[in-house]
């Protein structure tokens, strides 16, 4: 047995600057569903994005518009930029970090060009979702305005 316990709670950091909204609130049912996890969303009002939790990458989307990463307490989550966004064949997204690079939520990990993504009338939500549903108890998150790296929630692992 462990002398150390890993914490059971984790703080979730925005990972963008806009507005905090609960998954269900997506306008995709296959996020507000849940069917790809339990999450929550931000309405971006900025073009960089950065990782809710520490970890490190383990894949990137060729379209650019997604990424999986690996917490460093082993939480698998996704990060999805926009709706439908994979039908712009990666143009509007500039991927700033490589597959099995470690990141913090500190440094940017996609450039993204929002008004591209407006101007070909897609959504641009920007989508947390833990895609292990059995790693996690419970997801908070707080409705409301946030800049990047700010606290917007927390989750608990199970």
């Amino acid at each position: 047995m462990s002398l150390f316990k890993k914490k059971k709670t984790e703080k979730l950091y925005a990972p963008c600057t806009g507005k905090v909204t609960a998954i269900s609130d997506v306008n995709d049912p296959v996020f507000s569903q849940k069917m790809l996890g339990d999450g929550f969303a931000v309405i971006p009002d900025d073009y960089l994005i950065y990782a809710p939790l520490a970890g490190k990458i383990t894949t990137i989307f060729p379209t650019k518009h997604a990424i999986n990463i690996k917490s460093k307490t082993g939480i698998d989550y996704l990060i999805h930029i926009g709706l439908d966004t994979v039908e712009l064949k990666g143009e509007p997204f500039k991927i700033l970090v490589e597959e099995n690079q470690h990141v913090t939520t500190t440094e940017p990990l996609v450039k993204v060009d929002f008004d591209k993504i407006v101007a070909c009338e897609k959504d641009p939500t920007v989508i947390v979702a833990f895609i292990e549903q059995a790693q996690i108890s419970e997801i908070t998150v707080q409705d409301k305005t946030v800049d990047h790296g700010e606290v917007c929630g927390e989750i608990k692992r199970t």
